[in-house]
């Protein structure tokens, strides 16, 4: 900021204005007198008559009109989608088709805070410090597995479609107990492979694993180490079987669910996203949708923490000659 009493500064131009309009000064004779150019001087001295001392300070560069800036519904919108699935500018920018560069803008603009300085549960803005991120080199370094427990949905429907007093009376009628399901996720490239399961036993975790290894050598991924938690399953001798002896196998603190972040990541994208986006009548009705959004979640979905990319462009990147074999 210039200070007020430097040269040509407000002070400055308000003397240079009243030499030419109160004291009659010429043009040129002001410009000598304060080093500057005639047309200086002359748009001074105008501005001295128009506005008096406060037209002597600098007028706002802001533009008149934005010829190329959203349209306010545009905007609108944009605003709406943080608010309300609480996504990011590259999420946003992806499901609008236009430049995250201008998401960002509008978001400033509307002074909306940072993601990571909301509160999950009531979306209201809580600073908290950053996250170490990690994140091993290549696809296959290391696979996050884990078990999500999801309740399952009574016929005709819970809390959600009829109400929380009559949801409650048709759970306890017809409440079903639980879906198991069985992730596994790749560190690098965030692909994923699920499948929604009976239960959580060690033959059931022994035999996912098995389709999970076929499902990331079909993609060229060679697992070299799974990061499990420490449940009963995880530690039998069957699952160990099935991760056989060139695979490693790593187990998370215990009560440290942030060792295995990406999978934990992944359980909360597919609540919000998945599980609690709509309304289902049936538990049968929700599972027949899984296999559309977790093919949505590799192949189009935008992830922040990989630059904007989807999980299988990413591994593209890998898979490009010389990069990955």
């Amino acid at each position: 900021m210039t200070h007020r009493n430097a040269f040509l500064s407000p002070r400055g131009r308000l003397a240079l204005a009243q030499c030419v309009v109160d004291d009659g000064w010429t043009l040129r004779r002001a410009a000598e007198r304060f080093n500057c150019a005639a047309a200086t001087a002359k748009k001074w001295a105008d501005r001295y008559r128009a506005g008096g001392v406060e037209a002597m300070d600098d007028l706002s560069s802001r533009p008149h009109h934005c010829p190329n800036q959203l349209p306010v519904r545009r905007e609108r919108r944009i605003i709406k989608l943080r608010f309300t699935k609480r996504w990011g500018a590259p999420r946003i920018a992806a499901h609008l088709k236009i430049a995250c560069s201008t998401v960002e803008a509008v978001l400033r603009r509307y002074h909306m805070p940072l993601l990571r300085h909301l509160d999950q549960n009531t979306g209201l803005p809580v600073r908290r410090p950053k996250p170490q991120r990690y994140e091993h080199p290549e696809p296959g370094d290391l696979v996050h597995v884990d078990i999500k427990k999801l309740g399952r949905i009574p016929d005709g429907g819970g809390h959600r479609a009829l109400g929380r007093a009559a949801g409650k009376r048709n759970n306890a009628k017809g409440g079903r107990g639980y879906a198991y399901l069985h992730h596994a996720v790749d560190d690098h490239t965030r692909l994923a492979y699920s499948e929604i399961l009976g239960d959580e036993r060690k033959e059931t975790a022994s035999a996912f694993w098995g389709r999970a290894n076929t499902f990331f050598n079909r993609h060229g991924i060679i697992v070299k180490r799974v990061l499990t938690d420490n449940g009963s399953c995880y530690r039998s001798k069957l699952f160990a079987k099935a991760l056989g002896e060139q695979i490693k196998h790593k187990r998370t603190r215990p009560y440290r669910p942030q060792t295995n972040g990406k999978v934990e990541r992944f359980n909360r994208t597919l609540a919000a996203e998945w599980a609690y986006a709509d309304t289902y009548t049936s538990d049968q009705a929700r599972a027949a949708t899984y296999d559309d959004w977790l093919h949505h979640y590799n192949h189009h979905r935008a992830h922040t923490g990989i630059k904007g990319l989807t999980p299988i462009e990413r591994l593209r990147v890998h898979n490009l000659p010389g990069n990955y074999n």
